[in-house]
């Protein structure tokens, strides 16, 4: 049996003729990046463990996060990586480049069966170009600096087939919101997916940027985009070197075809919260807005500024509404001078920044405060996420004429007259979301014993655990404090969790950002384990990297648990007892990998 895109490169990575699902195998890396918040951390990590690198020639930092070092801890953070750089020969990509996924694929450093790794949850962006990316925590990326290799489990591979024709007006981030529809926040959790069908075929390059960028927000290990001759000459163009694509042999075994027709696409918006929660435009249509953004990692492409410059021409952003625009690269923000896309802007009456990431992760532009209502082509929504207001998500050509109509609309129903505001409305909105932030409700034997925290939701993502306003703090000691301070419900977590406790919660535990402190602010607090349905795919190796004991579980409902009550978990066997009742159960337990790093007290 032959094997799929990812199993061909992690096998021609590892050494190996042949890889399977499920085997976990040493993949050297070839492009190894940290980011501006992450990167002090990696540099902490390089030090205390008197590591040395493998290779300068393949490492990378990205200023990204927060491109105009406006706050003193990033600009801290920037310098530290700055004196590391030039201790060790490291290039940098500094606040005037842009984002770093974009940047390893536009200065041909990553191209079809390249593997690189970043402290960027959205680094899988790089399947766009059929290469294999992953987001990685501060230690996962040490790791690599240092030894050139990371362990990495082979995923099952997921073929999806896009059959049809995309209606007229709709856009690649139409066809995401559609897929999000489709498959939830957990859909394709764990899978590599493979992008196939005619629709695919005749996606560019930003397209496939604007959807691979979202296959994190479904769950996906990676959305692999087999190239097509147009990626193949822009790689080359850009690596100035011939490049060998990498496809799937036709016997390659799939673990799941699901076949979608494009036909049936609708546009769509993502409601705040939840970027999964997508509905037809229809139903938020005149939703009244305060502001706009144009830009992050999903739609921060040259094709993006001209499809909102289009709409924009001649017309001007409603009254009392601000449009924020941001390009992913420098190189983009020079087009848009050159084409005089700039000069559309701002005569529209937008802010147009620098290249970066914008308000992702509390960047140069793009925060909201509270009772804000926000339209925003970026790829996250989660609560806090972009400040304390609320953003729906939407394609470019959605935004700007939001923007103009000054309420959610569509570019061909844009009103003559924009909508004013409803001072009452507006600060009644502003009220109750004022009122809702100040709600406060209520060892290597491997056998732990706990007290039990019961947190049943899905969908726990790395934001509402340690939100990104504490990313610079660098002292897991620290860290706990902040322990889901962004969770509704559970805000007062960290003030009452006691060492030895024991979290016990749903699927998808940690989806979101590749942030580590999202692991040690449990440490910090003592926090023995956490046990849920199934966790995020980076916060999953953050933790086994960390020794911080995560466990998954198919049915605990015979251990009639309660809030409180005492557990007793074998990390060896799985075996799990409810000491109030005496009923036992089963987890999964460590897997060999995970019991050696636990047992060495973390990677490394």
């Amino acid at each position: 049996m032959g094997m799929t895109i990812i199993e061909k490169i992690l096998a021609v990575h590892a050494g190996k003729e042949k890889v399977s699902p499920g085997e976990i195998v040493d993949v050297f890396i070839d492009v190894r990046v940290a980011r501006d918040f992450g990167g002090a951390n990696v540099v902490k990590n390089m030090e205390e463990n008197g590591l040395t690198l493998e290779d300068p020639s393949r490492t990378f930092f990205t200023f990204d996060t927060n491109p105009t070092g406006s706050d003193q801890k990033y600009a801290t953070n920037q310098q530290i990586c700055r004196i590391y750089a030039r201790k060790h020969g490291i290039k940098v990509y500094d606040i005037n480049a842009g984002i770093g996924t974009h940047l390893l694929i536009d200065e041909g450093l990553v191209y079809p069966g390249v593997t690189a790794i970043s402290t960027d949850s959205h680094a899988n962006i790089l399947g766009a170009v059929g290469a294999f990316g992953q987001g990685m925590g501060d230690k996962d990326i040490a790791a690599a600096w240092a030894r050139g290799k990371v362990w990495f489990k082979v995923p099952p591979t997921m073929k999806l087939v896009i059959e049809g024709k995309i209606p007229p007006g709709l856009t690649a981030k139409e066809v995401v919101l559609n897929l999000l529809a489709r498959f939830g926040a957990n859909g394709l959790l764990g899978y590599a997916v493979e992008m196939y069908g005619s629709v695919v075929d005749r996606l560019h390059l930003n397209d496939r940027i604007t959807i691979a960028s979202m296959g994190t927000e479904m769950g996906a290990i990676i959305l692999l985009f087999p190239p097509n001759d147009e990626i193949i000459r822009y790689c080359e163009s850009r690596a100035g070197k011939p490049v060998t694509p990498v496809f799937a042999d036709p016997d390659a075994h799939y673990d799941r075809v699901v076949t979608l027709n494009a036909n049936d696409f609708v546009t769509r918006v993502s409601r705040p919260g939840k970027p999964h929660d997508t509905v037809p435009v229809d139903e938020v249509k005149k939703t009244k807005i305060d502001s706009a953004f144009v830009g992050s990692c999903t739609n921060g492409r040259i094709e993006d500024m001209r499809m909102v410059a289009e709409i924009l021409r001649g017309r001007h952003v409603a009254p009392g509404v601000v449009l924020k625009i941001v390009p992913a690269t420098d190189e983009v923000w020079m087009q848009c001078l050159t084409e005089g896309l700039l000069k559309v802007f701002k005569e529209a009456g937008a802010l147009v920044s620098n290249a970066g990431c914008a308000g992702c992760a509390a960047g140069q532009v793009g925060q909201n405060g509270p009772g804000e209502v926000t339209i925003s082509t970026g790829n996250r929504n989660f609560p806090g996420k972009q400040g304390k207001g609320e953003v729906y998500l939407a394609s470019p050509a959605v935004v700007a004429a939001s923007a103009v109509a000054g309420y959610i609309t569509t570019p061909d129903d844009i009103p003559d007259t924009p909508a004013a505001f409803d001072m009452e409305e507006r600060e009644e909105r502003i009220r109750k979301a004022k009122a809702k932030a100040k709600e406060k409700p209520h060892d290597l034997t491997g056998v732990l014993e706990g007290r039990v925290w019961i947190i049943d939701r899905d969908n726990i993502d790395t934001d509402m655990i340690y939100h990104n306003r504490y990313l610079t703090v660098t002292d897991i000691a620290e860290m706990g404090q902040y322990t889901f301070d962004n969770l509704e419900g559970f805000e007062h977590f960290a003030r009452e969790a006691r060492p030895g406790d024991i979290v016990i919660t749903g699927k998808n535990f940690g989806a979101g950002s590749s942030r580590q402190q999202a692991v040690d602010c449990f440490k910090s607090l003592g926090v023995q384990a956490i046990l849920a349905r199934s966790f995020g795919a980076i916060y999953e190796r953050n933790a086994i990297n960390a020794a911080f004991p995560i466990l998954t579980y198919d049915d605990l409902s015979g251990l009639e648990l309660q809030q409180g009550d005492t557990l007793r978990l074998n990390l060896l066997t799985g075996e799990v007892e409810n000491l109030r009742n005496g009923k036992k159960g089963k987890v999964n337990p460590f897997s060999e990998v995970q019991m050696e790093i636990y047992q060495n007290g973390g990677l490394f």
